[in-house]
């Protein structure tokens, strides 16, 4: 397709999301290839492979420069394929015993479809916990991914099915608070229980910074007697971008004269410069966000540095939309606010009622009963409902008071208000 000045050609790449594409670019300049995140995967889940040949055909007419994912340039070798990993995941879940729970990335298409062929193999039915996986499964579902797998059984059905007969597939890989995984470590689900002899696999990398959280989940599952399996233990997860091998191959289709670095961090960024140097390209430009890079005419150079994300001007002040507090404020003219001032006794009971104000929102449902009352009585019922060993972890209270008091403004009103809650003790 053409925008402007340029011709735009899609390439089929290999990820671990349905339909990624890399962009070969041209213009009167010369081609620019913008790899996006990829992999060379032989035996892709779901979607093509990478289309060696198109970018080969590109690299036979010349290409200015190759803009190229950075994710795994620290990592020699090639990235394992995913047709791998659900193998891994079969004989992790014939060898166990009782239940098997797997946690994923919920916007992993692929991986959820080797889980789900993986229990298939090993006969056993898959249960869905977590409403970000039944989103993305429901639309896969639509697109043709899930054709020839057997259908999730509900959330009701769990005690019927054999500990032995059960994979449950459920967010909360980093280790979200909230999320399926990080219920089930709390015994806060109601149908749904992880019990000693059961196993959990960790599909999933480790985002930094997140390592903590999921340590304490692990934890609290060990103490339920559950068996933890991750990466280190079995091939159960694979990453979504190219390996140093695979780098070099895509330089050999692609043979550009610069080679721009980019998704990563500065140890990634440099790293691949570095093979991109010593695979024999003859420029590199080392690019950060906000910096304009100039391909052409004469040698790659940053011209400027440019603000980048959103900007906005508001009265006397220019800045992001954080800054501004521009999301808030939309929020606010929508459904306005709610403060909720939570106060816990010495042993962790309810001092009294939550003190409770609401800015912007409606007095009372469709019924006249007040809003402001049913928001307090949620907030008691969110605290009663925690067990009073873990309300001294004041950050779990604050995060259930405030869902149950926008849960309730959205079964009355049908509007969810910003809920800010404060709790003290």
């Amino acid at each position: 397709f053409t925008v402007g000045p340029f011709e735009i050609e899609a390439i089929p790449v290999a990820h671990s999301i349905p339909e990624p594409m890399s962009l070969a670019i041209t213009s009167p300049a010369g081609t620019v290839i913008h790899t996006g995140d990829w992999k060379i995967d032989p035996e892709p889940t779901i979607g093509p492979k990478t289309d060696e040949a198109r970018f080969r055909a590109y690299g036979d007419k010349g290409v200015l420069a190759l803009i190229c994912d950075s994710t795994n340039a620290l990592r020699e070798g090639e990235s394992p394929s995913e047709v791998a990993v659900g193998e891994g995941l079969k004989g992790v879940i014939q060898a166990a015993k009782g239940r098997v729970a797997v946690t994923t990335f919920s916007s992993n298409v692929g991986r959820i479809v080797s889980i789900a062929k993986a229990a298939r193999d090993a006969g056993r039915q898959c249960l869905v916990l977590g409403r970000s996986l039944k989103r993305v499964i429901d639309v896969a579902g639509e697109l043709g991914y899930m054709d020839g797998l057997p259908e999730f059984i509900a959330e009701e059905d769990f005690g019927f099915i054999p500990r032995e007969n059960l994979v449950i597939i459920c967010t909360g890989s980093q280790g979200e608070p909230l999320a399926a995984l990080a219920k089930l470590s709390r015994e806060e689900m109601k149908s749904v229980s992880l019990t000693a002899g059961d196993t959990v696999v960790f599909s999933s990398r480790t985002i930094p910074g997140n390592e903590k959280a999921i340590l304490e989940i692990k934890n609290r599952l060990i103490d339920l007697g559950v068996k933890i399996i991750e990466d280190g233990d079995a091939l159960v997860h694979v990453s979504g971008h190219p390996r140093r091998s695979e780098l070099r191959k895509m330089y050999e289709w692609v043979r550009p004269q610069i080679g721009v670095p980019v998704h990563g961090e500065a140890a990634h960024l440099v790293a691949q410069g570095s093979l991109m140097s010593t695979s024999g390209i003859g420029q590199v430009a080392q690019v950060r966000d906000g910096d304009m890079l100039r391909l052409a005419p004469g040698p790659a150079t940053i011209m400027d540095q440019v603000p980048f994300g959103r900007i906005y001007k508001d009265g006397r002040l220019i800045g992001t939309d954080q800054a501004m507090g521009i999301r808030d404020r939309r929020k606010l003219s929508f459904a306005g606010h709610v403060a909720v001032n939570v106060v816990l006794d010495d042993k962790y009971e309810l001092a009294g009622d939550p003190d409770l104000v609401a800015i912007g929102v409606a007095e009372a449902d469709g019924r006249g009963e007040s809003l402001e009352d049913l928001m307090i009585d949620a907030a008691i019922g969110a605290v009663d409902s925690i067990p009073r060993q873990r309300r001294k972890d004041l950050d779990l209270v604050q995060e259930a008071v405030r869902r149950a008091v926008r849960g309730a403004a959205n079964e009355a009103w049908g509007k969810k208000p910003l809920v800010t809650v404060f709790v003290t003790r």
